[in-house]
Protein backbone atom coordinates (compact mmCIF):
# COMPACT_ATOMS: atom_id res chain seq x y z
CA UNK A 1 0.00 0.00 0.00
CA UNK A 2 2.75 2.31 0.66
CA UNK A 3 4.14 1.52 -3.09
CA UNK A 4 0.83 2.84 -4.28
CA UNK A 5 0.55 5.71 -2.39
CA UNK A 6 4.32 6.80 -3.47
CA UNK A 7 3.55 6.01 -6.74
CA UNK A 8 0.67 8.57 -6.71
CA UNK A 9 2.68 11.08 -5.23
CA UNK A 10 5.38 10.77 -7.43
CA UNK A 11 2.67 11.34 -10.74
CA UNK A 12 1.40 14.11 -9.08
CA UNK A 13 4.59 15.69 -8.72
CA UNK A 14 5.27 15.21 -11.88
CA UNK A 15 2.25 16.12 -13.35
CA UNK A 16 2.24 19.88 -11.46
CA UNK A 17 5.69 19.81 -12.56
CA UNK A 18 5.05 18.79 -16.60
CA UNK A 19 1.68 20.62 -16.93
CA UNK A 20 2.37 23.59 -14.33
CA UNK A 21 6.25 24.47 -14.18
CA UNK A 22 7.36 23.40 -17.41
CA UNK A 23 4.53 25.21 -19.59
CA UNK A 24 5.48 28.44 -17.52
CA UNK A 25 9.47 28.42 -17.82
CA UNK A 26 8.48 27.95 -21.95
CA UNK A 27 6.20 30.84 -22.49
CA UNK A 28 8.85 32.66 -20.03
CA UNK A 29 11.55 31.64 -22.82
CA UNK A 30 9.71 31.48 -25.58
CA UNK A 31 6.37 34.14 -25.39
CA UNK A 32 3.86 33.39 -27.94
CA UNK A 33 3.81 35.83 -30.97
CA UNK A 34 1.62 36.01 -33.77
CA UNK A 35 1.39 33.18 -36.73
CA UNK A 36 3.74 33.35 -39.58
CA UNK A 37 2.58 35.64 -42.25
CA UNK A 38 3.28 34.66 -45.74
CA UNK A 39 1.43 37.09 -47.41
CA UNK A 40 3.50 39.86 -45.67
CA UNK A 41 0.16 42.06 -45.36
CA UNK A 42 2.41 44.61 -43.25
CA UNK A 43 3.83 45.46 -47.00
CA UNK A 44 2.37 48.11 -49.66
CA UNK A 45 0.65 45.81 -52.35
CA UNK A 46 2.37 45.77 -55.82
CA UNK A 47 -1.02 44.64 -58.04
CA UNK A 48 0.01 45.71 -61.50
CA UNK A 49 -0.19 42.89 -64.07
CA UNK A 50 3.88 42.15 -64.90
CA UNK A 51 5.22 42.33 -68.23
CA UNK A 52 8.60 39.85 -68.19
CA UNK A 53 10.33 41.16 -71.49
CA UNK A 54 10.20 44.57 -70.24
CA UNK A 55 11.15 43.20 -66.68
CA UNK A 56 14.44 41.41 -68.71
CA UNK A 57 15.70 45.19 -69.68
CA UNK A 58 14.46 46.67 -66.67
CA UNK A 59 16.69 43.93 -65.00
CA UNK A 60 19.16 44.31 -67.17
CA UNK A 61 19.78 47.96 -66.84
CA UNK A 62 19.48 47.84 -62.91
CA UNK A 63 20.72 44.93 -61.03
CA UNK A 64 23.54 43.15 -63.10
CA UNK A 65 26.01 45.87 -62.39
CA UNK A 66 25.78 43.88 -59.01
CA UNK A 67 24.08 40.40 -59.13
CA UNK A 68 24.53 37.17 -61.18
CA UNK A 69 22.01 35.60 -62.94
CA UNK A 70 23.65 31.86 -64.09
CA UNK A 71 19.98 30.95 -65.59
CA UNK A 72 20.62 33.61 -68.47
CA UNK A 73 24.44 33.64 -68.57
CA UNK A 74 25.41 36.70 -66.37
CA UNK A 75 28.26 36.49 -63.83
CA UNK A 76 28.67 38.25 -61.09
CA UNK A 77 31.00 41.46 -61.89
CA UNK A 78 32.82 40.77 -58.95
CA UNK A 79 34.40 38.04 -56.88
CA UNK A 80 32.76 37.40 -53.55
CA UNK A 81 36.28 38.87 -51.94
CA UNK A 82 35.37 42.04 -53.93
CA UNK A 83 32.32 42.21 -52.80
CA UNK A 84 32.48 41.50 -49.39
CA UNK A 85 35.10 44.31 -49.57
CA UNK A 86 32.81 46.64 -51.12
CA UNK A 87 29.41 45.65 -49.69
CA UNK A 88 29.94 43.63 -46.53
CA UNK A 89 27.90 40.71 -48.20
CA UNK A 90 27.83 38.68 -51.36
CA UNK A 91 24.83 40.06 -53.81
CA UNK A 92 22.46 36.56 -54.84
CA UNK A 93 22.50 35.31 -57.52
CA UNK A 94 18.97 36.02 -59.25
CA UNK A 95 18.32 32.68 -61.01
CA UNK A 96 15.61 31.52 -58.31
CA UNK A 97 14.60 34.38 -56.76
CA UNK A 98 11.31 34.22 -58.65
CA UNK A 99 10.88 30.21 -56.97
CA UNK A 100 11.59 30.97 -53.70
CA UNK A 101 10.37 34.69 -52.67
CA UNK A 102 6.45 35.56 -52.40
CA UNK A 103 5.63 37.68 -55.55
CA UNK A 104 4.89 40.80 -53.32
CA UNK A 105 7.65 40.85 -50.87
CA UNK A 106 10.57 40.33 -53.94
CA UNK A 107 8.40 43.76 -55.40
CA UNK A 108 8.59 45.49 -52.21
CA UNK A 109 12.60 44.31 -51.97
CA UNK A 110 13.12 46.22 -54.85
CA UNK A 111 11.29 49.22 -53.71
CA UNK A 112 12.68 49.59 -50.31
CA UNK A 113 14.83 46.59 -49.19
CA UNK A 114 15.44 47.56 -45.51
CA UNK A 115 11.37 48.08 -44.95
CA UNK A 116 10.68 44.50 -46.88
CA UNK A 117 13.21 43.05 -44.69
CA UNK A 118 12.72 44.78 -41.27
CA UNK A 119 16.12 46.08 -41.21
CA UNK A 120 14.84 49.88 -40.62
CA UNK A 121 16.57 49.79 -37.20
CA UNK A 122 19.92 48.79 -38.77
CA UNK A 123 20.29 50.69 -42.00
CA UNK A 124 18.88 54.02 -42.10
CA UNK A 125 19.32 55.19 -46.06
CA UNK A 126 22.71 53.64 -46.01
CA UNK A 127 21.65 49.80 -47.32
CA UNK A 128 23.81 48.31 -49.26
CA UNK A 129 21.38 47.07 -51.87
CA UNK A 130 19.96 51.07 -53.28
CA UNK A 131 16.17 51.65 -53.35
CA UNK A 132 14.27 51.43 -56.39
CA UNK A 133 11.21 53.05 -54.60
CA UNK A 134 11.75 56.41 -57.88
CA UNK A 135 10.85 53.08 -60.22
CA UNK A 136 6.59 52.79 -60.56
CA UNK A 137 4.51 50.06 -59.48
CA UNK A 138 4.37 48.61 -63.11
CA UNK A 139 8.28 48.54 -63.60
CA UNK A 140 8.49 46.80 -60.61
CA UNK A 141 5.82 44.39 -61.25
CA UNK A 142 7.87 43.95 -64.31
CA UNK A 143 10.77 43.14 -63.16
CA UNK A 144 9.01 40.66 -60.60
CA UNK A 145 7.47 38.78 -63.81
CA UNK A 146 11.12 38.44 -65.48
CA UNK A 147 12.17 37.20 -62.41
CA UNK A 148 9.34 34.72 -62.26
CA UNK A 149 9.73 33.57 -65.76
CA UNK A 150 13.38 32.58 -65.45
CA UNK A 151 12.67 30.63 -62.25
CA UNK A 152 13.08 27.30 -62.17
CA UNK A 153 10.06 25.16 -61.74
CA UNK A 154 11.18 23.11 -58.79
CA UNK A 155 14.33 22.79 -56.83
CA UNK A 156 15.46 20.45 -54.04
CA UNK A 157 15.30 21.24 -50.26
CA UNK A 158 19.39 21.67 -50.34
CA UNK A 159 19.00 24.39 -53.24
CA UNK A 160 16.55 26.37 -51.53
CA UNK A 161 18.26 26.03 -48.13
CA UNK A 162 21.66 27.49 -50.62
CA UNK A 163 20.14 30.06 -52.28
CA UNK A 164 18.10 31.56 -49.16
CA UNK A 165 20.86 31.21 -46.38
CA UNK A 166 23.54 29.97 -47.59
CA UNK A 167 25.31 33.66 -48.13
CA UNK A 168 25.30 34.37 -44.26
CA UNK A 169 24.55 30.81 -42.36
CA UNK A 170 26.92 27.71 -42.24
CA UNK A 171 25.51 23.97 -42.56
CA UNK A 172 29.10 22.54 -41.49
CA UNK A 173 27.33 18.70 -41.00
CA UNK A 174 26.82 19.03 -44.82
CA UNK A 175 30.17 20.89 -45.80
CA UNK A 176 28.06 23.90 -46.26
CA UNK A 177 29.70 27.65 -45.85
CA UNK A 178 28.74 31.08 -45.88
CA UNK A 179 31.67 33.18 -47.65
CA UNK A 180 32.77 34.85 -44.35
CA UNK A 181 33.79 38.95 -43.49
CA UNK A 182 29.68 39.10 -42.62
CA UNK A 183 30.65 41.46 -39.77
CA UNK A 184 30.91 44.78 -42.01
CA UNK A 185 27.07 43.80 -42.38
CA UNK A 186 25.61 42.27 -39.54
CA UNK A 187 28.02 43.38 -36.79
CA UNK A 188 27.15 40.49 -35.26
CA UNK A 189 28.36 36.57 -35.26
CA UNK A 190 26.51 34.78 -37.68
CA UNK A 191 25.37 30.91 -36.29
CA UNK A 192 26.47 27.66 -37.77
CA UNK A 193 22.52 26.05 -38.45
CA UNK A 194 23.98 22.22 -38.57
CA UNK A 195 22.05 21.61 -35.42
CA UNK A 196 19.39 24.41 -34.95
CA UNK A 197 16.27 21.99 -35.89
CA UNK A 198 17.41 20.05 -32.35
CA UNK A 199 17.45 23.31 -30.38
CA UNK A 200 14.07 25.39 -31.88
CA UNK A 201 10.97 23.42 -32.66
CA UNK A 202 9.78 23.60 -36.07
CA UNK A 203 6.66 26.49 -35.23
CA UNK A 204 9.80 28.95 -33.77
CA UNK A 205 11.52 28.11 -36.97
CA UNK A 206 8.62 29.05 -39.38
CA UNK A 207 8.05 32.11 -37.41
CA UNK A 208 11.71 33.06 -36.55
CA UNK A 209 12.84 32.49 -40.40
CA UNK A 210 8.83 34.69 -41.66
CA UNK A 211 10.12 37.50 -38.90
CA UNK A 212 12.89 37.45 -36.76
CA UNK A 213 11.56 40.83 -34.83
CA UNK A 214 9.12 38.69 -33.46
CA UNK A 215 11.46 36.17 -31.32
CA UNK A 216 14.36 38.53 -31.29
CA UNK A 217 13.41 42.53 -31.90
CA UNK A 218 16.81 44.31 -32.99
CA UNK A 219 18.07 41.54 -34.57
CA UNK A 220 20.53 41.93 -37.44
CA UNK A 221 18.83 38.89 -39.41
CA UNK A 222 16.57 40.45 -42.27
CA UNK A 223 13.51 38.94 -42.46
CA UNK A 224 13.79 36.86 -45.57
CA UNK A 225 10.52 36.65 -47.28
CA UNK A 226 10.38 32.81 -48.72
CA UNK A 227 6.95 31.37 -49.78
CA UNK A 228 5.34 28.68 -47.30
CA UNK A 229 6.92 25.98 -49.58
CA UNK A 230 9.87 27.38 -49.84
CA UNK A 231 10.38 27.56 -45.95
CA UNK A 232 8.99 24.22 -45.78
CA UNK A 233 11.94 23.20 -47.87
CA UNK A 234 14.66 25.12 -46.38
CA UNK A 235 13.58 23.39 -42.49
CA UNK A 236 12.76 19.89 -44.20
CA UNK A 237 16.66 19.97 -45.29
CA UNK A 238 17.51 21.73 -41.73
CA UNK A 239 16.31 18.37 -40.43
CA UNK A 240 17.66 15.90 -42.61
CA UNK A 241 21.12 17.26 -41.77
CA UNK A 242 20.60 18.19 -38.18
CA UNK A 243 17.89 15.32 -37.18
CA UNK A 244 18.23 12.30 -39.40
CA UNK A 245 17.45 9.90 -36.77
CA UNK A 246 14.45 11.35 -36.08
CA UNK A 247 11.72 9.13 -36.89
CA UNK A 248 14.20 6.04 -35.48
CA UNK A 249 14.55 7.94 -32.18
CA UNK A 250 10.86 8.43 -31.69
CA UNK A 251 10.01 4.95 -32.93
CA UNK A 252 12.46 3.86 -29.92
CA UNK A 253 10.96 6.11 -27.31
CA UNK A 254 7.81 4.31 -27.86
CA UNK A 255 9.36 1.06 -27.33
CA UNK A 256 11.49 2.24 -24.30
CA UNK A 257 8.14 3.59 -22.61
CA UNK A 258 7.01 0.02 -22.99
CA UNK A 259 9.73 -2.01 -21.88
CA UNK A 260 9.68 0.38 -18.96
CA UNK A 261 6.10 -0.74 -17.89
CA UNK A 262 6.38 -4.19 -18.35
CA UNK A 263 9.93 -4.31 -16.30
CA UNK A 264 8.26 -1.88 -13.18
CA UNK A 265 5.44 -4.55 -13.30
CA UNK A 266 7.54 -7.37 -13.63
CA UNK A 267 9.85 -5.22 -10.85
CA UNK A 268 6.46 -4.47 -8.46
CA UNK A 269 5.65 -8.37 -8.76
CA UNK A 270 9.08 -10.18 -7.67
CA UNK A 271 9.24 -6.79 -4.68
CA UNK A 272 5.97 -8.24 -3.68
CA UNK A 273 6.60 -12.01 -3.93
CA UNK A 274 10.03 -11.57 -1.72
CA UNK A 275 8.35 -9.72 0.80
CA UNK A 276 5.56 -12.40 0.95
CA UNK A 277 8.24 -14.67 1.64
CA UNK A 278 9.88 -12.78 4.14
CA UNK A 279 6.30 -12.15 5.89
Amino acid sequence: MKEFLTLIIVVIVTAIIYWGVEPFAHSQMHPKVTPADYNFLDLTPISANGNAANGKELVFANCIACHSIKKEGVESPFSDTDALAAYGVVPPDLSSAGFIYEKNFLGNVIKDIAVATKQTHKFDGNHPMPNYNWMSDQEISDMVAYLQSIAPKSMSNKEVFIDACARCHDIKYDKIYAAGGLKTYLETKVPDLSMMIRSRDIEYLHTFINDPQKHLAGTAMPRVGLTKEAEDQVIAYMESVGDSKKPERESLGYKLVIFMVIMGVVAYLWKRKIWRDVH
